[in-house]
């Protein structure tokens, strides 16, 4: 009986432990997604469109501009000879036709 009762006790004190290494974690999840939210926040980039531009194109009004979303300026496109190119694609080689061979049908009358 002790042998049963020594057993239990262990698994329950694995058990709170494993409980408690996760609630920490867990905690320090947490505290790291906070801090990146409230980074996130304080760059104070605005959505673009931004919704009164969004109200003006569904009223019919036309936007030809659009505010400046705080991102800065875009990052340079590549020169039109660095771009990705496809090659043309060839079948490869097969032997002749004439060397396929199929089964004769016997045709019996």
């Amino acid at each position: 009986m002790t042998d049963q009762n020594d057993a239990a006790k262990q698994a329950e004190a694995k058990q709170k432990e494993h409980e408690a290494a996760t609630r920490k974690r867990l905690t320090e999840e947490r505290e790291v997604r906070e801090k990146a939210r409230t980074a996130r926040m304080a760059e104070a980039v605005k959505p673009t469109p931004t919704q009164e531009e969004n109200d003006l194109a569904a009223s019919g009004v036309p936007v030809l501009e659009h505010e400046d979303d705080g991102s800065g300026p875009d990052p340079p496109s590549q020169p039109q000879d660095k771009q990705h190119q496809t090659r043309e694609a060839r079948p490869a080689a097969s032997p002749s036709r004439s060397s396929y061979t199929t089964r004769q049908s016997s045709t019996s009358e």
